[in-house]
């Protein structure tokens, strides 16, 4: 039973296409987590205990191979640092304080705008070239986010009536965008050992935070509900997701790998509908095909 449970393992471990459909499953299944834990668990203490249990298990793992990288890792710390500001800290905060303020599927269609927002980013921080194709593919993402925000009511663009989660989680996004353009600058480590070192800064700098709901008097700790929550998130999107991706951008590359991503807002909306009951309108529809049109578009030159 032992062996073929290995044996199985090591199935999983060379499909990357399952890996990183799973990948994308657990991500979208946090918009839900994030809706099952208003509540429960104020938002900036979900994202504090989050890391902590996520540091702390990986440290276990991988402890070892921090120390023994040290000496690379010291120079760099400044810059880890504000990496995980960005990508972690800022984005995490960002999406749970959203998830009380909009709904999931909304949540779950926005997140989906990274890729194009990272492609933008990329243009203004290193000058990356961008084609018409791509150009074009931004402009109608954008435009999916945008009928997202206004409910497919864009008499609202005049007004500014927007849904303050949508506009929280419009600024999370950005937050994700400028880690996931400073990432290919990381430091020269194996994948785990820097995800270790990174989410040990992810829970020392969510820690004042988390600090702050207790002395505002806005802090709610956690429910026994809150605390599965929080075991789904610190285990699946934070751990397992990160191990299947790195896998599978081992396996076939991050071009093709990246392109998975589009996944999120499909999954992230399903799950929302399936397991929350939330209401799927016409215009989630047509935000949804704009979003992952406008992918699709931008991405082509990838994949050829």
């Amino acid at each position: 039973m032992l062996v073929h449970a290995k044996a199985l393992g090591r199935s999983l471990y060379d499909r990357p296409y399952l890996l990183l459909s799973l990948t994308m499953l657990f991500w979208g299944g946090n918009t839900v987590a994030g809706q099952l834990a208003v509540g429960e668990i104020s938002p900036l203490t979900l994202t504090f205990i989050r890391w902590l249990l996520v540091s702390a298990f990986l440290w276990a793992v991988s402890g070892r191979q921090v120390v023994a990288e040290w000496p690379v890792l010291r120079p760099r710390m400044l810059w880890i640092t504000g990496t995980v500001i960005c990508g972690f800290t800022g984005f995490n905060s960002l999406f749970y304080i959203a998830s009380h303020q909009t709904t999931a599927v909304n949540i779950g269609i926005i997140q989906g705008a990274i890729p194009v927002v990272v492609l933008i980013g990329a243009f203004f921080l290193y000058r990356t070239r961008v084609g018409l194709l791509q150009a074009v593919g931004a402009a109608v993402t954008i435009f999916g986010v945008i009928v997202v925000a206004t409910s497919g009511d864009f008499a609202r663009l005049t007004t500014l009536a927007f849904n303050p989660g949508d506009v929280t989680m419009m600024i999370a996004c950005l937050f994700y965008s400028v880690y996931t353009v400073r990432l290919p600058n990381r430091p020269k480590i194996p994948g785990l050992v820097f995800f270790t070192v990174m989410s040990l800064v992810a829970a020392v700098t969510t820690l004042p935070l988390m600090l702050y709901e207790v002395f505002a008097g806005d802090v709610i700790w956690p429910s026994l509900k809150a605390w599965a929550v929080l075991l789904y998130v610190a285990l699946f999107p934070s751990f397992i997701a990160q191990v299947f991706f790195m896998r599978g951008v081992e396996l076939i590359g991050p071009g093709r790998a990246g392109i998975f991503v589009n996944l999120v807002p499909v999954f992230g909306a399903g799950l929302a509908v399936l397991i929350l009951g939330e209401s799927f309108h016409l215009y989630h529809a047509a935000a949804l095909i704009l979003v992952l049109g406008g992918i699709w578009l931008s991405e082509r030159h990838k994949v050829r």
